[in-house]
């Protein structure tokens, strides 16, 4: 059986930077951005913790190839995708524990 994915964007604060990534397990993952457990990571130097939006797929392959296609997209497309299922940009994590 294949194994699902989810694409994920984060953010800080203050809205200012977005972060896209792609995972197979998305409390983990979102668990390792919020404590820095990567501290030289992207998202720990921006303090990039507060998960605004994410999207389930059947398998990593698809969430890999969504996740390069929003990577490529502008800003705005981020926050068009962003806005589309979380207007207030409010942190998401409680909602996937």
């Amino acid at each position: 059986m294949k194994k699902g994915g989810q694409i994920y964007i984060i953010t800080n604060s203050t809205n200012t930077v977005l972060y896209v990534g792609v995972t197979s397990d998305l409390k983990n993952r979102i668990y390792q951005h919020k404590t820095k457990h990567y501290p030289n990571s992207f998202s720990a130097k921006y303090n990039c913790t507060k998960l605004v939006y994410y999207q389930n797929f059947s398998s990593i392959v698809e969430a890999i190839a969504f996740e390069k296609k929003i990577k490529a997209g502008s800003r705005a497309k981020k926050i068009e995708l962003i806005n589309s299922m979380n207007t207030a940009w409010n942190d998401l994590y409680e909602e996937i524990l």
